[in-house]
This record gives structure tokens, C-alpha cells and sequence, in this order.
């Protein structure tokens, strides 16, 4: 065996650089993995709604859903929704969670996640506009019928 200048094998350095790399991938990939867009239990995470707040659900409406898919670093496909949500209403949205459920050929949910179009941290969403969104997904079921999703608004911030 070869030894460097302070007397550590190269087989064991390399092993040693390998284990480091592995650790940090593995770090990545579960980060990246729990921040896309986890599901959320029904009503997790945010207050109940007010009776405003049910009645504008009805004033968001979404458009334009299409499905998409690529390969990503790692050689996974990833599978990414993107869309478009206007608020008919006459507030401005500051945080909108929906509802998208995956359905199968005979119209089973397979999967069923919550998405943030409009977050706490992003532009909010004015009265009578249209905003863009993507939502990314690492795993789709195998029985999902490569459709877009149904959605549904299920919580508003104003």
C-alpha cells in the first residue's frame, strides 16, 4: 500500500472521500426531496377557515393544467405540474393552498398532495390577476392515469 506525507493509505483516503461525498448526496437528495411539495394532512398547518375565507375559495380558479416530466441529475424522472390560478375575486391573496388529487383509470385517488401556488414568502396574488405555477413531484404512483390532477383551493390568506 501507498502511503501519503502523513501516513495514510491511499485506499483508505479514497474510502474516506467516498463515505463524505455519499453523506452529502444522501444530505441533498433528502432536503430537496422533503422541500418540494410534501403532503399535508387536511387542515394541517394553517387556522380554520372563516366564513369569508370558505366563501372565497369559490373565486380562485385554476387553468391551463399540464403535465410534464424529465430526467433529473441522478437519472429519476421528475414529474412537474404547471398551471395557472386567477383570482376572480376583489381581495388580494396572500397564501393559497390547493388541493390536487391524481386519480387512476377508474378514477381512484392514488395520490393526493397539497400545493402553495401563492406562499407567505412570494408575491401575493391581486384581485382579477393570473399567476403562473409549477409544482414538482419526485414519485408518481404507477397507477395514475398521466393526467393533470383535479384542483381545488382549500385555504386563502388575505
Amino acid at each position: 500500500m501507498s502511503r501519503n506525507d502523513q501516513g495514510i493509505s491511499t485506499p483508505i483516503l479514497i474510502l474516506i472521500v467516498a463515505v463524505v461525498l455519499a453523506a452529502l448526496v444522501a444530505v441533498f437528495v433528502f432536503r430537496e426531496h422533503h422541500a418540494v411539495s410534501p403532503p399535508l394532512a387536511a387542515g394541517a398547518g394553517h387556522p380554520a377557515l372563516n366564513a369569508e375565507q370558505k366563501a372565497y375559495l369559490a373565486s380562485l380558479v385554476f387553468s391551463d393544467l399540464h403535465m410534464s416530466a424529465a430526467a433529473n441529475f441522478l437519472g429519476d424522472t421528475v414529474t412537474y405540474l404547471d398551471g395557472t390560478v386567477t383570482n376572480t375575486g376583489g381581495k388580494l391573496v396572500r397564501r393559497l393552498d390547493v388541493e390536487l388529487n391524481f386519480v387512476d383509470t377508474l378514477n381512484q385517488v392514488v395520490l393526493r398532495e397539497t400545493a402553495h401556488p401563492v406562499a407567505d414568502r412570494a408575491t401575493p396574488l391581486p384581485a382579477g390577476e393570473t399567476h403562473t405555477f409549477r409544482v414538482t413531484f419526485e414519485h408518481m404512483p404507477m397507477d395514475w392515469n398521466q393526467a393533470p390532477p383535479s384542483a381545488k383551493a382549500v385555504y386563502v390568506e388575505f
